[in-house]
């Protein structure tokens, strides 16, 4: 970009400063409403609890058989199938 280009264009930085903002707000709400994101989440949060000794093994595995299950239940049919190979 050249000086003139530049200086033309410099009204227009506070609209691309804000469409900048606007797509990082985007992405982050997409990779919150992703159920695995949000199962790893919630997985790395219990690690971390039973880690600082706030809950203990059955109440780590309890929630942790409880996240798996939201996160099953919130996948397509079809996907449901391949998640049974263990």
């Amino acid at each position: 970009m050249g000086l003139f280009t530049g200086l033309l264009t410099l009204p227009l930085a506070p609209v691309r400063g804000t469409m900048w903002i606007a797509e990082q707000i985007l992405e982050q709400v997409e990779r919150e409403q992703d159920p695995h994101h949000r199962l790893l989440r919630r997985l790395e949060a219990l690690q971390i609890q039973l880690e600082l000794e706030e809950i203990d093994e059955t109440e780590y595995a309890h929630a942790e058989d409880e996240a798996v299950a939201q996160y099953q239940a919130s996948l397509p049919p079809a996907a449901d199938r391949y998640m049974e190979v263990s």
